[in-house]
C-alpha cells in the first residue's frame, strides 16, 4: 500500500516549534510522506521579542507549486493550512485548494485558521472574512480556538450551547466537520467536534484536564494530530479526537515538567518537547472517552 501524501502550508521558524515545525514530524511519525511550504521563515518565534527573516507572498506560492505542478508531484490525499498573514497569500491558498481537489476529488483539506487567542489578533482581521467566504466552503475540516470560532461566527462563544450553535453557523458556511480545540473552563478543557452530513449532524466532546503553562506551537499540533489520525482511524472522529489529545497531553505534560527545570535566568520560551515525545506521538496508549452530545437534526433547525 502506498504512503499516504500530504501537502502543508503553514509558518516556519529555524529554531523552535511552532507550525511547519510542529506539524511535518509528528505526522511522519504517523507515516505521512509531507511536502511542506513556509508560509514565512523566521529565525524563532515571536514570543522571544526579537526575530529575524523572510515571508512568502502569493507570486512565491504559485512559483513553487506550479514547480510541483511541472513535475506531477501535486497529488495529495490530505492539505493542511496554518498560519498566513496576508490577504493574496490565503486567496492564492484557495486557488491551490482547488488545484489539488481538481486532481483529487478525495483530498482531505484541513484549514487551522489562524487568528489569534486570548483576545488578540495574530494577524490582520481583514482576513476573516476571505476565511468566512472563500476558505470555509473549500474545507472538509477547520480547528479553530475559542478566539477563532468566535470571530468566524461572529457570536462570543462561552458554553456548550454557544458552541452547538456556532458551529452550525460554520456548518452553513460549507465545512462539514468543526473542531473546537479548547474551550476553557476553572479546571478543564473541553473539546468538542461537531460533523454535518446532509440533514444528520453529531457533536462529541472531551474533557481533559488543564495542564499548566502557555504553549506556543500547541494549536499547530493538534491540528496536524487530528489530521494524522482522521486519515489512520478511517475517518472516525472520536477515535481520532481521542487519540490527539491523549498525545497531546503527553506532550504538554512533559513540556511543562521541562519548564520547571529550565535556569530561572533564561528569557527563552519552553518548547515543546515533540522528538521527546515520539512514542507518545506514534502509540498513544488512549484513556479518554468522546461523549455524545445531544443535538437536533440540522434540518429541524
Amino acid at each position: 500500500m502506498s504512503t499516504k501524501r500530504v501537502l502543508s502550508i503553514q509558518s516556519h521558524v529555524v529554531s523552535g516549534y511552532v507550525g511547519n515545525k510542529s506539524a511535518v514530524f509528528p505526522l511522519q511519525v504517523l507515516g505521512y510522506e509531507v511536502d511542506f511550504i513556509n508560509s514565512v521563515q523566521f529565525s524563532n518565534h515571536t514570543g522571544y521579542g526579537q526575530w529575524k527573516g523572510q515571508v512568502l507572498n502569493d507570486v512565491d506560492l504559485d512559483d513553487l507549486f506550479q514547480g510541483l505542478k511541472m513535475n506531477n508531484l501535486t497529488v495529495y490525499d490530505s492539505l493542511l493550512t496554518g498560519y498566513v498573514g496576508s490577504e493574496s497569500f490565503l486567496r492564492k491558498i484557495c486557488q491551490v485548494v482547488k488545484d489539488i481537489k481538481f486532481n483529487n476529488p478525495n483530498c482531505v483539506y484541513l484549514c487551522d485558521p489562524v487568528l489569534g487567542d486570548d483576545g488578540h489578533f495574530y494577524v490582520p482581521p481583514s482576513l476573516v472574512p476571505i476565511y468566512v467566504n472563500e476558505v470555509l466552503p473549500l474545507a472538509d475540516i477547520i480547528t479553530p480556538n475559542t478566539f477563532e470560532i468566535q470571530n468566524l461566527s461572529g457570536m462570543t462563544v462561552r458554553t456548550e450551547s454557544d458552541v452547538l450553535e456556532a458551529t452550525q453557523i460554520l456548518h452553513d458556511k460549507g465545512v462539514a466537520t468543526v473542531v473546537l480545540s479548547s474551550l476553557d473552563f476553572a479546571k478543564e478543557i473541553a473539546t468538542y467536534v461537531s460533523h454535518r452530513k446532509g440533514c444528520g449532524r453529531q457533536v462529541w466532546k472531551v474533557i481533559t484536564p488543564k495542564i499548566s503553562g502557555k504553549f506556543t506551537g500547541s494549536g499547530d499540533l493538534f491540528s496536524a494530530l487530528f489530521l494524522g489520525w482522521y486519515s489512520k482511524m478511517n475517518q472516525d472522529l472520536p477515535k481520532a479526537l481521542t487519540a490527539t489529545l491523549t498525545s497531546m497531553g503527553k506532550v504538554l505534560q512533559r513540556t511543562y515538567e521541562y519548564s520547571k527545570i529550565v535556569p530561572s535566568t533564561s528569557k527563552a520560551p519552553t518548547e515543546l518537547q515533540l522528538v521527546q515525545s515520539l512514542d507518545d506521538i506514534r502509540s498513544p496508549c488512549v484513556n479518554l472517552e468522546a461523549v455524545t452530545v445531544p443535538i437536533r437534526s440540522a434540518c429541524l433547525k
